[in-house]
């Protein structure tokens, strides 16, 4: 089994693979301050929740973009399962041409979920990562990534205006029944979660200006459920693309 990282600022989500099929996906919350020791008892732990053990751990890679958390991830992951995971960093082989102005500043998960796209979904397309951030990117007809644009996510933008207000409560995200909200709460829902949606869709039809056709649209990311359902272009749900996405690196970085 190969097992897949993917360290977010919020979740640390694993996913364990055989024969390219997702056997398993768990989450951790991401905290800076645990240990290598803590990472593998946490894993060890996970691990035989979903009925596997670490002896069926053939190999591990890693996305991170939490830097302080990586080196120990690897650390754990190295001492329970025995296996030196790979981690997606420049140099690492991904098939994918990175079109911006720095390839190796692209945050690993969009590379991941890049990686994954291109390879599942008719060319160009558009991909919507819905976590801490939204990441909105742009593949071409040709497989390139064109680059992106990031703005905060649901949770995000419901921690600034509890913070930045005087009287709106922080709140978690659910569904948005009505858009027109009758309350600060379902005001603040709707104006953050429909928002998001709209900028998806306006985003979208602005991509396929540039891109010179209309893209196949998806949507990944634990938040974006809440989201999709709001939009009104056709969208692909794909919640597991950047793991999808690792494991198909992963395969890619194995000597034939």
């Amino acid at each position: 089994m190969i097992l897949t990282v993917d360290a977010g600022n919020a979740n640390i989500v694993l996913g364990g693979f055989a024969d390219d099929k997702l056997q398993f996906i768990s989450r951790l919350d991401t905290i800076v301050s645990r240990t290598e020791d803590q990472y593998a008892v946490l894993l060890k732990d996970i691990l035989a929740l979903y009925g596997h053990t670490p002896d069926n751990v053939s190999g591990c890679i890693i996305s991170s973009v939490v830097p302080p958390v990586t080196a120990r991830l690897e650390r754990g992951i190295e001492k329970i399962c025995g296996v030196k995971p790979l981690v997606v960093l420049p140099g690492l082989k991904t098939g994918l041409n990175i079109k911006i102005d720095d390839p190796s500043t692209l945050g690993s998960d969009l590379v991941c979920a890049a990686v994954a796209a291109k390879s599942k979904y008719a060319l160009p397309c558009i991909f919507a990562d819905i976590g801490t951030c939204l990441k909105i990117g742009a593949i071409d007809k040709n497989g390139a990534m064109l680059g992106c644009v990031i703005a905060p996510g649901i949770n995000t933008a419901f921690e600034a205006l509890a913070e930045k207000t005087a009287s709106l409560p922080l709140i978690d995200a659910q569904p948005v029944e009505n858009i027109i909200g009758t309350n600060s709460i379902d005001s603040m829902r709707s104006g953050v979660i429909a928002g998001m949606a709209c900028m998806i869709d306006g985003m979208a039809e602005r991509f396929e200006e540039i891109l010179g056709a209309q893209a196949t649209t998806i949507a990944t990311g634990d938040s974006a459920r809440y989201v999709v359902p709001l939009c009104r272009r056709e969208i692909v749900s794909d919640p597991h693309l950047v793991l999808e996405g690792l494991n198909i690196i992963y395969n890619k970085n194995q000597k034939k």
